[in-house]
C-alpha cells in the first residue's frame, strides 16, 4: 500500500507518460508534453468563487490537474463540466473524479455543449487549451462563447506560457487583465482573466 506522498508522485508519473503518450499521436490538439504544475492549478482555482452556486466549466482537462485544483479550492464536484476530447483522458477523469460531469467533444463547440446540456449561468469558465496553436479568430470565438455564458462580472480563465495575452482585450465584448505569474511552474506561466461586466 502507498503512503499519501508515495500515491501523489505514483499518479504525478503516470500522468507524464499519459500526456507524452497523448501529445506524441496529435501534438497539435494535446498542446502540452506534460500536465500543468500544481502551482499553476492553484493560481487558476484561486480565481474561482467557490462559494458561488453557479455551474463550473473546464475546458481541456487533461488528467484532472486543474479539476482536483477547483476542489480542493471548495467547488463542489457536482457544479464542475469538464469539456474534454480524449476519450482515454475522459475515462481517467470519470474514475478520479466521481460526481463531475464529463462531456467528451471539442472544447471550442462551447456554444454546442452548453445548449444540448441546458447548461446556463455560469460562474466561471476554466481553459487549459492551447490556444496559441489556433487561428486568432478561433480564440476570440472561444473567448467569446465562455462570456457570454458567465454571469456578469464572472471569470474565464487561461494560462500561456508567453508574455502577452493569448486573445487581446476586444472594445465592448470582454476585457482582460494579467493575473498571476507562476515562476514555480515548469515553463513559467501567466494566468489570464476574461470577463464582461
Amino acid at each position: 500500500m502507498f503512503s499519501g506522498n508515495s500515491e501523489t508522485r505514483k499518479r504525478t508519473i503516470l500522468d507524464e507518460l499519459i500526456f507524452l503518450r497523448e501529445w506524441a499521436g496529435n501534438p497539435l490538439r494535446t498542446g502540452a508534453v506534460s500536465p500543468s504544475g500544481r502551482w499553476l492549478a492553484r493560481a487558476m482555482a484561486a480565481e474561482v468563487d467557490a462559494n458561488d452556486e453557479g455551474p463550473v466549466i473546464e475546458l481541456g482537462p487533461g488528467t484532472g490537474v486543474f479539476t482536483k485544483a477547483l476542489i480542493d479550492h471548495g467547488v463542489k464536484p457536482e457544479r464542475l463540466t469538464l469539456i474534454e476530447y480524449n476519450a482515454d483522458f475522459c475515462r481517467l477523469l470519470a474514475k478520479r473524479f466521481p460526481g463531475v460531469t464529463i462531456i467528451q467533444g471539442d472544447a471550442y463547440a462551447l456554444k454546442s455543449h452548453l445548449d444540448a446540456h441546458a447548461i446556463t449561468g455560469l460562474s466561471a469558465v476554466i481553459t487549459g487549451l492551447p490556444l496559441l496553436n489556433r487561428p486568432m479568430e478561433q480564440r476570440i470565438a472561444l473567448i467569446e462563447a465562455g462570456i457570454n455564458a458567465l454571469k456578469p462580472g464572472m471569470p474565464l480563465v487561461q494560462f500561456t506560457y508567453g508574455l502577452q495575452a493569448p486573445v487581446p482585450a476586444q472594445v465592448g465584448k470582454f476585457d482582460t487583465r494579467r493575473g498571476r505569474r507562476v515562476l514555480m511552474n515548469l515553463p513559467p506561466a501567466t494566468t489570464w482573466i476574461y470577463s464582461r461586466d
